[in-house]
């Protein structure tokens, strides 16, 4: 028999507070988790952080917060349902807490720059020789651990233990993996914090807990699922085509592509599973013969899609009686890869949005260039707003200047970085005195 006390101390444990329920909160631990993410300026911020094309004036695309969002409904979910369902197997495996998946979900994309994935490069890029680069899961653990805070007594969100290990979707630091060289989850700098987290973890190097799990799923699911809405609606990705049974040019251009791009790549799918896992799928659910035109009929029709993948991808998840662990549908993963696939082919590497990702990064670029060589003297220090300014007083490290400089250009929205660079640039000057970034 399994004694909640001694699962959820542990789990509960802040590194600044004590676990007990402050008098005259009804809420756990982890609900506290979500709660202080969602007030936090760093998520408020994802409104204006692209997921992967930024909207224009015809389309109404998502951005990192609603992504976010929807990675927190789809995570809740599939931890409720896990702890419903197989409550002696999730208690086996240290307990799966619904709030603290929610809350990682929340947390996940915290620590995108603006423009992703192109910013995310170019940092790394341009800090890696200095301070060991740039990775955005590895800001996302910095900023709930010291950058974002609710009190001035310590840094952080002062975050339970469960909810810290949930977010580490790469659950080692820099250079540690040699079976993943590219990502990691934390900095040097939150060692101890992040050594803290781990202490809940799996025994196994580089093995994430189960709600880091449920965590990533849900994050595959959801933009697997409204990318394909985003863009199928915007005419870039030509579903109606690729679901004619009759006509498989459409089809075979894409898997050509597929193919193309992941030849290099050990553990990828093999041509017949991913054609036999899409042709399945689009048979089951796509019911529109037509490019999207917005009709009540359409709308109707993609969300009656859109809905039964992410309630297919939901029930795909369960734990293993045998090896006590999480186990996602194989077929499953397959349909999510293939579907992944289709912004690549279709939005990613179109020409225009290349061209976009060029320009990107090298505003991000004049930014790094600029603030890094006002921080390094206290004569320039204007440029910065008072909190980085004050940030920057505090510290005779190089290093330490260096990295306040990328968690200043890292907390940027994508306006906030355009304006900043065309004042730089001497394109459009301020008319105002107010700060940039605040």
């Amino acid at each position: 028999m399994i004694d909640h006390r001694d699962v959820l101390e542990p789990r509960n444990k802040r590194q600044h507070s004590p676990p007990e329920t402050p008098e005259g909160d009804s809420r756990s631990p982890a609900r506290r988790d979500r709660d202080r993410i969602i007030y936090t300026s760093a998520f408020r911020r994802l409104v204006y952080v692209t997921q992967v094309a930024s909207p224009d004036y015809a389309h109404v695309f998502h951005n990192r917060l609603t992504h976010s969002l929807q990675v927190a409904q789809v995570g809740r979910a599939v931890a409720e349902r896990l702890a419903e369902s197989q409550r002696d197997l999730t208690d086996a495996l240290g307990g799966i807490d619904p709030d603290s998946v929610e809350a990682a979900c929340l947390a996940h994309d915290l620590g995108h720059p603006p423009f992703g994935h192109t910013a995310e490069e170019a940092l790394n890029e341009y800090s890696e020789q200095e301070i060991g680069g740039f990775e955005g899961n590895a800001q996302s653990f910095r900023i709930v651990t010291k950058l974002a805070f609710k009190s001035d007594k310590y840094d952080g969100l002062d975050l339970t233990r469960a909810t810290l290990a949930a977010t580490l979707k790469y659950p080692w630091l820099r250079n540690e993996n040699p079976a993943n060289l590219k990502k990691w989850g934390a900095y040097q700098s939150e060692l101890e914090v992040f050594t803290f987290a781990r202490e809940l973890g799996p025994a196994e190097p580089f093995k994430r807990t189960v709600e880091a799990e449920l965590m990533d799923w849900a994050d595959d699911v959801t933009y697997s699922v409204h990318d394909i809405e985003d863009f199928y609606r915007a005419g870039r990705i030509p579903l109606h085509l690729l679901a004619q049974t009759q006509s498989t040019r459409e089809r075979l251009h894409f898997f050509d592509d597929v193919y193309r791009r992941n030849s290099g790549k050990a553990r990828f799918y093999s041509r017949p599973e991913l054609e036999e896992a899409f042709a399945n799928l689009l048979a089951m659910y796509w019911r529109v013969e037509e490019a999207y035109e917005g009709t009540r009929e359409q709308r109707s029709l993609l969300r009656f899609f859109t809905s039964h993948l992410i309630h297919r991808f939901i029930g795909g998840v369960t734990i293993d009686e045998k090896t006590k662990s999480l186990s996602i549908n194989a077929e499953l993963r397959k349909e999510v890869a293939i579907l992944k696939e289709l912004t690549w082919t279709y939005v990613i590497e179109a020409p225009a949005l290349a061209m976009q990702r060029e320009g990107q990064k090298r505003i991000i670029g004049c930014l790094f260039d600029v603030y890094k060589a006002a921080s390094q003297t206290k004569r320039n220090l204007s440029l910065f707003s008072p909190y980085y300014r004050d940030r920057l007083d505090r510290t005779d490290s190089e290093a330490d200047r260096q990295r306040i400089v990328v968690d200043l250009i890292a907390a940027m929205t994508e306006p906030q970085a355009l304006e900043t660079y065309a004042q730089l640039m001497g394109v459009r000057p301020s008319s105002t005195l107010e700060e940039i970034v605040r």
